[in-house]
């Protein structure tokens, strides 16, 4: 009599252990990679492993690079070096009428990453060496000139560029 209940047992167990499974991975909290509805295009506050950067995937762990991009219609991406954001902006439609938003290095506020100054040099979680800063300082350069120096390739991560910044 067990023997015909076994087969029974069996899969309810199976059936038990995939609902588990499935309210486990439910239950977990997901990245952020994008919100929407940004209507006043305000930065949003971050959170240390819970943002996922729009351009390389990898999450944001380290609050000192970011930024945020906006569309027109309050759609938000996130990013954790300021040359991914330049990289990732440059083919969409709105790249002209975005609002930027960067972690500035000196004040450690939100700031506008138009009119932010930047320096070259930063060691910055993907290599190119963009901080954004509030304050300029005599080496530091505008926001047109970072954008084309990123895509030119003209970043840390350049071996030429590095040398001739850094001496390395």
């Amino acid at each position: 009599m067990i023997k015909k209940f076994i087969p029974f047992l069996v899969i309810l167990g199976l059936v038990a252990l995939i609902v588990t499974i499935f309210l486990s991975v439910a239950s977990q909290k997901q990245m952020i990679v994008i919100k929407e509805g940004n209507a006043y295009k305000e930065p949003f506050e971050m959170i240390v492993n819970k943002y996922q950067d729009s351009d390389c995937g990898m999450v944001i762990d380290n609050m000192n690079y970011i930024s945020q991009v906006i569309s027109p219609t309050g759609k938000t991406w996130f990013f954790h070096d300021h040359g991914g954001f330049v990289k990732w902006l440059e083919d969409k439609e709105f790249r002209d009428e975005a609002v930027i938003w960067v972690m500035s290095r000196d004040t450690k506020k939100w700031i506008d990453g138009r009119s932010a100054y930047y320096s070259l040099r930063d060691k910055t979680p993907m290599g190119y060496g963009f901080g954004a800063y509030e304050k300029k300082a005599s080496a530091h350069v505008d926001f047109d000139t970072m954008r084309l120096r990123m895509l030119r390739g003209e970043t840390l991560n350049n071996p030429h560029i590095r040398k001739q910044l850094l001496g390395q």
